[in-house]
């Protein structure tokens, strides 16, 4: 029997009746047993069909909100880092611009702020949660406050390694 996924929402509780064992296939049992795996989300614009990424990363606790990008050279297309819960971000000690998309618990866009640049900082109160994205990202996506964004987990066989230490500086 299969149980179909679902995305845990900001505010919803996972309760222990909905936990299902799920066994995992050699491939994706193929990665070394000390190894932090790293759990990558696809984020598409619904209101104008287009994708933001497909390995953005999410960082829901403190620690990782806390660090962010911080200690990164950059960001691949594709990547980013959704920080939850997040009302305001700062770029202080960055070493790159990011684009930011702040979403509110409907995942509807608050605010966007292009090309922030290393010293900054960034807020909207009305939003939940916020998305750091590759500069580009939201010109090319054309998105804009106001439009609806859909969040949901990237195929298991995008389950990576953490080899983040190979895009940070030294």
């Amino acid at each position: 029997m299969h149980a179909k996924a679902h995305l845990l929402r900001p505010g919803e509780v996972l309760h222990k009746d909905d936990v299902h064992i799920v066994e995992r296939t050699e491939k994706e049992n193929d990665v070394s047993a000390n190894s932090p795996l790293i759990s990558r989300m696809i984020v598409r614009n619904t209101t104008r069909n287009t994708q933001l990424g497909d390995q953005v990363e999410v960082a829901s606790s403190g620690a990782k909100r806390s660090k962010g990008l911080l200690g990164r050279r950059g960001l691949p297309p594709g990547g980013g880092l959704w920080i939850i819960p997040c009302e305001s971000v700062h770029t202080f000690f960055m070493h790159f611009p990011i684009d930011l998309i702040y979403i509110d618990r409907k995942y509807r866009v608050r605010k966007i702020a292009k090309c922030v640049v290393p010293w900054r900082l960034s807020a909207c109160l009305s939003a939940h949660s916020v998305l750091e994205l590759p500069v580009g990202t939201i010109q090319d996506s054309k998105t804009e406050a106001g439009d609806i964004l859909e969040i949901v987990d990237a195929p298991l066989d995008s389950l990576v390694e953490d080899r983040s230490d190979i895009s940070r500086t030294e």
